[in-house]
């Protein structure tokens, strides 16, 4: 099994742009530190919403020095805000060996969306991150972890190669369904350092059978 890291800001969070959304910044020490531990850990890997400019500022440099990959989603709407990633971070990001999935467009749940939001969550936001980022994008990230039966299928259809939630439990490998852990404020290397030593109980399996189970080919 492996265990799927999150991350949304590195640093601190000038301004929330969603309530609660300082919640989810990781500070800078406490982000080193968590690197340092999953230092040759296959069985780790991270990842990163909302496409924060912190992701290019602080991220970047501290894996490289590492030599640790990484996932990049970020949001097609945000293309142009300053405190985002923009299409010159994306190709910097691909040129160094990192990738970049979808995060969607505009940060709304993908429960409940109207055809033409399918249309601009699922479809548009994909093809202006691909001419953005200069390459594929295959992976997506649901954005505040929210998904239904109906919201996977759409994705299914879609064709994306991996869907990450937020579900916080351990992952099958290769499944096309993926959990992650979101690291938060309050969590720091021996939280992290628990996490990743503590054995899969009966419950997880279970939740990890439940996700499958919400699959639909």
């Amino acid at each position: 099994m492996i265990t799927n890291l999150c991350f949304h800001g590195v640093g601190v969070c000038a301004q929330e742009r969603e309530p609660g959304e300082a919640r989810y910044w990781v500070s800078e020490p406490a982000f080193l530190r968590i690197l340092d531990l999953v230092l040759d850990r296959p069985d780790v890997s991270i990842s990163f919403d909302d496409g924060n400019r912190s992701d290019l500022d602080i991220a970047y440099p501290a894996l490289k020095e590492r030599n640790l990959p990484a996932t990049f989603f970020a949001l097609a709407g945000r293309l142009e805000d300053s405190a985002s990633l923009n299409p010159v971070d994306l190709r910097e990001l691909r040129a160094q060996g990192m990738d970049v999935g979808t995060h969607g467009w505009s940060h709304i749940p993908w429960t409940r969306l109207s055809p033409a939001d399918v249309v601009r969550e699922f479809s548009d936001a994909r093809e202006l991150l691909a001419e953005a980022s200069g390459g594929e994008i295959l992976d997506a990230a649901l954005p505040l972890g929210r998904y239904d039966r109906r919201a996977l299928s759409q994705l299914r259809d879609a064709r994306y190669r991996t869907v990450f939630t937020s579900d916080r439990f351990r992952a099958n490998a290769g499944s096309w369904l993926q959990a992650r852990y979101s690291v938060t404020a309050t969590d720091t290397v021996d939280s992290m350092r628990t996490l990743l030593s503590r054995r899969a109980t009966l419950l997880e399996a279970r939740n990890v059978t439940a996700s499958l189970v919400k699959r639909i080919r």
